[in-house]
C-alpha cells in the first residue's frame, strides 16, 4: 500500500505543479526577450511586431532583485499592459507571491524571480506595445526586469491542477496512515509461547 500511495503523491505532483509550470514555461517558441529596466534608470516601453501566426502569445516578466522581495498578496510590484492600435489586449498586476527564485548564472547570483501575465489569445499582424511599470509595492530593491513572449502557447487544463492537488493530499495521508501502521504493531510477546525443549545435561527428562 506504501508504493500505491506513493505513486499517487508523484501522479498528483506532476499533475498539479510540474504539468502547468511546465506548460506555462517552456510551451510554444520564444519570440524575444526584452529589457524594460535597469537599475538606475526608468522603465522602457516595448514595442513588438507580432503576426497572426503567434497566436496565441504568452507574455512572462522575469525580476531581478538585490534581495527576496517582501511579498504582500495585496500589492503589485509590477504592472503589465499590452495593446495594439490603442486597445489595451492585457493588462495584469504581478505581485510574485507564488514563484520560486533561481540564479541566472553563478556570476549573477542575484535571485530571479518570473511571473505570468497572461496569454493574448487573439493576435492581429501589427505592431504590439507593452509598458511595465512599478506597483505599488515600492519595498522592493529591484535590479532589472525582462519582458519574455512565447509564441503557439500552451494553456494548461483548468482541471488539472485541482485534481492533481487532491491527488498529494490523499497520496501523503495515505502514506503518513501506512507508515504509522507499520510502526504501531505490538511486539511479540515472548511468554506467549511454550519455552522450547531442553536437551543434554541438565535439561529435562522424560521417563
Amino acid at each position: 500500500m506504501r508504493f500505491l500511495f506513493l505513486l499517487v503523491l508523484l501522479a498528483g505532483t506532476g499533475l498539479g505543479i510540474l504539468y502547468p509550470w511546465a506548460t506555462t514555461n517552456f510551451t510554444g517558441r520564444e519570440i524575444g526577450v526584452y529589457r524594460v529596466y535597469d537599475r538606475g534608470g526608468s522603465f522602457r516601453p516595448v514595442e513588438v511586431a507580432l503576426a497572426t501566426a503567434d497566436t496565441p502569445v504568452r507574455v512572462l516578466v522575469d525580476l531581478t532583485t538585490l534581495a527576496p522581495p517582501v511579498v504582500t498578496p495585496a500589492r503589485a510590484i509590477l504592472t503589465v499592459t499590452a495593446s495594439t492600435r490603442g486597445e489595451t489586449v492585457l493588462a495584469q498586476a504581478l505581485n510574485f507571491h507564488d514563484t520560486t527564485p533561481r540564479e541566472r548564472s553563478p556570476q549573477l547570483p542575484d535571485p530571479v524571480f518570473r511571473d505570468d501575465v497572461g496569454l493574448i489569445r487573439d493576435v492581429s499582424a501589427g505592431s504590439y506595445r507593452f509598458v511595465v511599470a512599478q506597483g505599488d509595492n515600492d519595498n522592493v530593491q529591484i535590479q532589472r526586469v525582462d519582458l519574455i513572449l512565447r509564441s503557439g502557447a500552451g494553456e494548461a487544463d483548468q482541471r488539472a491542477q485541482p485534481i492533481g492537488f487532491s491527488l498529494m493530499a490523499v497520496g501523503f495521508v495515505g502514506l503518513v496512515l501506512s507508515l504509522r501502521r507499520g510502526k504501531g504493531g505490538r511486539p511479540e510477546n515472548p511468554n506467549s509461547q511454550p519455552p522450547a525443549p531442553r536437551w543434554g545435561r541438565g535439561g529435562d527428562s522424560q521417563s
